[in-house]
């Protein structure tokens, strides 16, 4: 009897945050979990942070679907007082016995040499014994979402949005990483926080049992710079990224997945210049792309503590005497969250580009990333946030 009554009471812990919802199934990875610098931890016990809070992840186990399935991610994030816009990355290590930046940083241990860039910045690409961590998810963080949603900042509101947005949500697609996701894994979420108040997060995983072909998935690059002994990433300003992948054995219907951003946000920064971003496989241009966004003003509702100019404009409008058109001189409000970005907006997540390879054989492969960016200098903190993976069939 008290091991029946066990089994139950353990079932019951288990799936007290897994549910299955007309054949799907719902994981509820962090529900309000606080995400700082050195601020409060919140109450999930299974949470772990690292850099003072800035990094949070956890162990999680998902049954595998024998048949595959498709998978989605759901991140909502609201500020407990950050006004700021900040890079942010949702990750997954799924390989436990390789080093990784978890177990690197929770061992105060250093990275491998030859996951080394240019011998200075560590963690960035693969190597023997480490994987970068694949990202789930990039985003930037909207302007104080959340915290100053409540009138704090009303007369920043432009007429168009009714009321500020209480948090952003992101959802995206992730079935080509479903190996990763199901198991026992380590998912977390990084934030480049440097206040006490900070962030909170809510982060979901819904997978829908339906049939999808085994896809596998290899890390090659991620300059994310999520934990110590790592620094910003503008090697692009000083060499090409270039990494080879060595594989043992045929692989077929490989994809290349990639995620960029630029960053620098003063006057002249790499985040409000278009600046190319050539990709080499194999000696081959497979990629060349300017990574740009031009409708960030879509997201002005998640940013009530963007900074705001005054613009003056001649605008076109129907006068309520004449009823015809008129022009007159006014001023137009014009937010920073407004201007047009390096492939990203504050408040929007970033989809991955994604390359055809075709079928690789066994042996040595070549990547190239060339990107003409900007150093760091002083305060001017030029970097762009690149990762990288491929997916393929075997």
């Amino acid at each position: 009897m008290k091991i029946k009554n066990c089994m139950i009471i353990c079932l019951f812990v288990f799936c007290a945050n897994l549910t299955a919802q007309e054949g799907s199934t719902k994981m509820n990875v962090f529900n309000k979990q606080p995400l700082n610098f050195g601020g409060e931890k919140g109450s999930d016990t299974e949470a772990v942070r690292l850099m003072s809070g800035r990094l949070v992840y956890k162990k999680v186990t998902i049954p595998t679907f024998k048949n595959g399935t498709d998978v989605k991610v759901k991140l909502t994030v609201r500020s407990k007082g950050d006004r700021w816009d900040k890079s942010g990355s949702c990750f997954v290590v799924s390989d436990p016995k390789k080093l990784s930046i978890l177990s690197i940083t929770e061992k105060d241990g250093k990275f491998p040499k030859d996951s080394y860039v240019d011998d200075t910045y560590a963690g960035y690409v693969s190597g023997d014994n480490y994987n970068p961590v694949t990202e789930l998810m990039r985003f930037m963080t909207p302007f104080g979402v959340g915290y100053y949603s409540d009138n704090k900042v009303k007369y920043r509101r432009p007429v168009y949005i009714p009321n500020w947005e209480k948090q952003v949500v992101w959802e995206q697609d992730i079935t080509d990483l479903e190996s990763l996701v199901t198991g026992t894994f380590y998912v977390g979420v990084w934030i480049d926080s440097w206040t006490s108040e900070g962030y909170e997060f809510d982060l979901e995983l819904t997978y829908s049992n339906r049939k999808q072909r085994k896809v596998f998935v290899m890390p090659l690059v991620n300059t994310v710079p999520y934990v110590g002994g790592q620094q910003i990433p503008d090697n692009f300003a000083h060499n090409d990224l270039e990494k080879t992948i060595n594989l043992k054995k045929d692989i077929k219907n490989v994809k290349l997945h990639y995620i960029t951003t630029g960053h620098g946000g003063h006057s002249g920064g790499d985040e409000f210049i278009k600046i190319k971003n050539s990709v080499y496989f194999n000696n081959t241009l497979v990629l060349d792309t300017i990574p740009w966004r031009d409708d960030c003003a879509s997201f002005r509702r998640f940013n009530p503590t963007s900074g705001v100019w005054l613009r003056k404009d001649s605008a076109s409008y129907i006068d309520s005497k004449t009823r015809s058109y008129q022009i007159k001189e006014i001023e137009e409000r014009i937010a920073s969250s407004d201007l047009s970005r390096s492939n990203w907006c504050p408040g929007s997540s970033v989809e991955p580009m994604i390359v055809d390879l075709g079928d690789l054989k066994a042996g040595t492969h070549s990547l190239k990333i060339k990107i003409p960016a900007t150093p760091v200098d002083g305060d001017k903190l030029n970097h762009w946030l690149v990762s990288t993976y491929i997916t393929y069939d075997q």
